[in-house]
């Protein structure tokens, strides 16, 4: 298998990284926050969109959702400059000089306000009993396929009770999806239609 150079996007937990890492990629997570998955020397700590034209493979970016998810919609109404440069941020990360890219976002304003998800996927899919919508916006990259679905699914992420890290845990990819996406689009391919 072929090695390639991989961004990881507004990545702090470093479970996509790793994950791409454990395969023999040279892959790197890049965010405003420093590192929590133990691998500093893989991090980048800085503004993503100046990383974007160091010659990636495949960026997979998760840009915050705050003011894009539909489960914050009844806060639209005050906060349309903050929601305007999340798209923007989103935008940017779409248009990047990167082969293949995938954005991963909850169902909310990119969808309506600018264009539909390619994929939505669900934790259950992947080996996790959850459920949270996830959109996926794919270039040149195919579908996700599932590998692991099961049964006795609830919504363990809406249900999270108030923590100071509440918003970091809710945003935290799993394990099972993380695998899938290294494994699945870390191979040279062909976009499926």
């Amino acid at each position: 298998m072929e090695k390639i150079k991989v961004l990881i996007a507004c990545e702090e937990s470093q479970e996509v990284c790793k994950a791409f890492r454990e395969l023999g990629h040279e892959a790197f997570s890049c965010d405003i926050l420093p590192c929590s998955g133990g691998h500093p020397e893989w991090h980048i700590q800085d503004d993503v969109l100046k990383h974007l034209d160091e010659k990636w493979d495949l960026m997979i970016a998760f840009p915050p959702c705050t003011h894009l998810a539909v489960s914050g919609a009844r806060w639209f109404k005050n906060k349309k400059k903050e929601q305007w440069e999340s798209i923007e941020f989103f935008m940017n990360l779409w248009n990047a000089n990167i082969p293949k890219i995938a954005i991963e976002n909850p169902i909310g304003v990119i969808s309506t306000k600018m264009m539909k998800p390619t994929q939505i996927i669900q934790p259950w899919m992947f080996g996790h009993p959850e459920t949270k919508a996830t959109c996926l916006w794919l270039k040149n990259l195919p579908k996700l396929e599932p590998t692991n679905i099961v049964e006795g699914r609830e919504q363990r992420i809406w249900k999270m009770g108030p923590s100071p890290t509440r918003w970091m845990d809710r945003s935290r990819t799993y394990q099972g999806l993380s695998d899938a996406m290294a494994d699945q689009w870390g191979i040279d391919h062909q976009p499926k239609d």
